[in-house]
């Protein structure tokens, strides 16, 4: 009993690792800007800062400076310049690395990236709108992947909560270096 037990207990676990490849294997990695109005997880957020569009963008597009005002970035590493199409290792919280694309890169307007985990792809798009005194900074992301729609209930306060920080972090540091 103990023997066939085993057996299908591997065979169930062979079964899972090999549909956790497939998914990996087929899972969305093209770079885009396009937010995904289809995916399981989106998040959309504005603060109001008290400092200049070019400040706050700055602050944000310092890709290698992330760790330094946002506590939750183990590390991040842009090997260049700030660029479209500039290729970036970063990660969130202690979970697994993420390779990211900027896909936008408009001084005091917008920047945006998107990004691919395990069982995941993100999109993160940034706009920056001044007005008389103060800039308004929106944050959009949306994620999809076979993890994230698992994972759903978990993943969707935890990303709306992780783009607050994010944006009131940046609204401290911008802010601060007015």
């Amino acid at each position: 009993m103990n023997k066939r037990l085993l057996t299908y207990g591997g065979v169930l676990l062979g079964a899972a690792a090999g549909t956790v490849l497939l998914l990996e294997k087929n899972r969305r990695r093209t770079p885009t800007s396009q937010l995904n109005p289809a995916a399981p997880v989106r998040s959309r957020h504005t603060v109001r800062m008290e400092a200049p569009a070019a400040r706050a963008w700055q602050v944000l597009s310092q890709v290698n400076q992330w760790p330094a005002w946002q506590p939750e970035i183990a590390y991040a590493h842009l090997p260049g310049p700030v660029q479209n199409g500039a290729q970036f290792d970063w990660s969130a919280s202690g979970y697994l690395p993420i390779h990211s694309t900027l896909h936008t890169v408009e001084p005091s307007v917008s920047f945006g990236w998107s990004g691919a985990a395990f069982g995941s792809f993100a999109v993160h798009n940034w706009q920056f709108v001044s007005h008389e005194g103060y800039t308004e900074v929106t944050a959009e992301e949306t994620m999809e992947g076979w993890l994230v729609r698992l994972l759903r209930p978990i993943m969707q306060p935890a990303l709306d909560r992780a783009n607050a920080r994010w944006l009131a972090r940046l609204k401290q540091a911008a802010e601060q270096g007015s």
